[in-house]
Formats: structure tokens, C-alpha cells, sequence
């Protein structure tokens, strides 16, 4: 990228930055401070990551680092979602690193992509994001529920069922709310939006039909990893959540 490409990405940011808070601010909703933060954050990191991704592609080997810090951090977002303490950031671990592994594991064995790592960090990041989605909403989903729902699951306690069995019913209802999105944004692919890959594919040159190849696996493979991301999530901290009632925000 060139310094004239440099700035005039600087300046339609900047002013589309400008939209955003006219009219946050026209229609008073106060959220113009949280909004520059988010923006100058979203700078930052993206800069590092592009600096990061680049030593990646030139040493594949730093796939083996990356990858397994980004799980990490996921795990920690979502913990943090999930307000259930650090605790259960290793459950979350597991969950999305099975979950990511799996559609990563099923596309590269396929052959349906490179293996190389300017394919397989691109697609496994997009998985892993997919995977922390499904596990925050989903613990946090079963968390709320269980916490607004907790004469039901007393009920079940004092039958003889175990915490986990207790909470069975609201992990299933968490599971659920956490893969809608994903459903529906594959539903409507192309029909309603056109999803990111696709549109960062066609900018960058590739024809329509990889695009769509791409975009396709892309869309199937979160599917596949929220859902185990999403379920196991739920069974992981099902216990702990069903053996005490949890805490008020």
C-alpha cells in the first residue's frame, strides 16, 4: 500500500467517522466517545495484525504461535462475556479450539483450499472468531437463563438430577440462540448481503466463482465450528453453572 493509498483510506474513514456521529448526535444517542475508541482500537490492531499476518507469510513456521494466541485471546473475550471468571477460560479453550479445528481440519483434508498458510491462517482466524461467538453467547445465554430461571432448575436438583442435567434445558435454548446468526447470515448470502469474504475476494482480484467457492466454505465451516464451539460450551460449564445459582450483574 502506497502513502496516497494511505491517506485516502485516512480521509473516506474520517469522514464517514463524521456521518456516524452527526447523526448519532442529530438523533441524541450518546455514543460518539465510545465510537472514536472503537475506531482509533480498531486502527491500531489492525495495523499490528497486518504487521504480524506479513512475518507469517513470509515464515509459515509462526502459524504454530499465532494461531494458538489468537485461540487465547477468543477464550478470554468470551470468559469475559460469560462473567462467569477466569475459571472457566480453559473450558473455552477447548470449545473453540475443537470447534475451529474441526472445519479447518475437514476444508484442508478436502482439498478444497491451499494449504499453505496465506490460506489456512485466514480461514482458521475466521473460524476461531466464529467459535468465540458461539461460545460467549451460548454460556452467556445459559448463564442468564439459568439465573432467571432458577426455580425450574432446583426443581430438577431436588428430583436427583445432576447441575448439568438441571440446566439441560436452558443449555439447549443457549446453543440455539447462538447459531441463529450464523443460520441466517448463511441463508441470506447473496440473496440479501453479500458476506465479507466474498466482497474482499472480489476487490482483490479473484473471479466470482473462487469467490463464491470461498465465501461458501467460509459460511459452512462457522456453521459447523460454532456448532461445536456452541455445544460444548454448554457442557463444559453446565455444571458449575447448575450447581450454584448465578450471580445478579
Amino acid at each position: 500500500m502506497t502513502w496516497p493509498d494511505v491517506l485516502r483510506t485516512a480521509a473516506a474513514a474520517a469522514v464517514l467517522v463524521g456521518v456516524f456521529l452527526g447523526v448519532t448526535r442529530a438523533g441524541r444517542v450518546p455514543v460518539g466517545r465510545d465510537a472514536l475508541g472503537a475506531v482509533a482500537r480498531a486502527a491500531v490492531q489492525l495495523v499490528l495484525v497486518a504487521l504480524v499476518i506479513a512475518w507469517v507469510f513470509r515464515h509459515p513456521a509462526g502459524i504454530a504461535v499465532y494461531l494458538p494466541l489468537t485461540v487465547l485471546a477468543a477464550a478470554v473475550t468470551a470468559a469475559r462475556r460469560i462473567r462467569l471468571g477466569r475459571a472457566v477460560t480453559g473450558h473455552l479453550v477447548l470449545a473453540i479450539t475443537a470447534g475451529a479445528g474441526v472445519s479447518v481440519a475437514v476444508v484442508m483434508a478436502s482439498g478444497a483450499l491451499d494449504p499453505g498458510a496465506a490460506t489456512v491462517l485466514p480461514f482458521a482466524a475466521q473460524m476461531i472468531g466464529g467459535g468465540m461467538s458461539a461460545a460467549a453467547v451460548s454460556g452467556g445465554r445459559l448463564r442468564e437463563d439459568a439465573r432467571s430461571q432458577w426455580a425450574e432448575v432446583e426443581g430438577w436438583i431436588a428430583l436427583g438430577a445432576s447441575p448439568r442435567r438441571a440446566v439441560a434445558e436452558q443449555a439447549r435454548h443457549a446453543v440455539r440462540w447462538a447459531l441463529v446468526p450464523g443460520i441466517d447470515q448463511t441463508r441470506s448470502a447473496g440473496l440479501v448481503t453479500l458476506p465479507g469474504a466474498f466482497v474482499g475476494l472480489l476487490l482483490g482480484g479473484a473471479s466470482p466463482a473462487t469467490a463464491a467457492q470461498v465465501q461458501l466454505l467460509v459460511l459452512v465451516g462457522l456453521m459447523a465450528a460454532q456448532a461445536v464451539s456452541g455445544v460444548l460450551t454448554v457442557r463444559l460449564l453446565g455444571a458449575r453453572i447448575g450447581a450454584r445459582r448465578p450471580a445478579d450483574d
